[in-house]
């Protein structure tokens, strides 16, 4: 089954008290070259059946509607991934008829 990953982080210009703490404790841990840390959410939505365009739209205003606060946070980013099965499904769809002598792979 498909997962779709959607990540939400503080807005630029607010300040990030949890990544605040956590670059102090790695200041404090030896990690003096970690200038800064944001702190974010990460969301991961599994789905029946194939994402396509109707999909898409739904999960876009999802995160923009439920799952991020518009007034402190962006929605930074949307990715669609695939299972391992999904994957080989494709390729042995979009196979171009050659095989490799047995021995040999190219």
């Amino acid at each position: 089954m498909p997962t779709i990953v959607v990540e939400v982080m503080p807005k630029a210009e607010l300040l990030d008290p949890q990544g605040k703490a956590v670059a102090g404790a790695l200041s404090r841990t030896g990690h003096e070259s970690i200038s800064g840390v944001r702190v974010g959410k990460r969301f991961e939505l599994t789905v029946e059946g194939p994402i396509d365009d109707a999909v898409r739209a739904e999960v876009a205003a999802l995160a923009e509607h439920v799952l991020s606060n518009s007034v402190i946070e962006d929605v930074v980013g949307i990715h669609y991934e695939q299972s391992n099965i999904e994957l080989a499904g494709e390729a042995a769809e979009h196979h171009d008829g050659y095989d490799a002598p047995a021995g040999e792979t190219h």
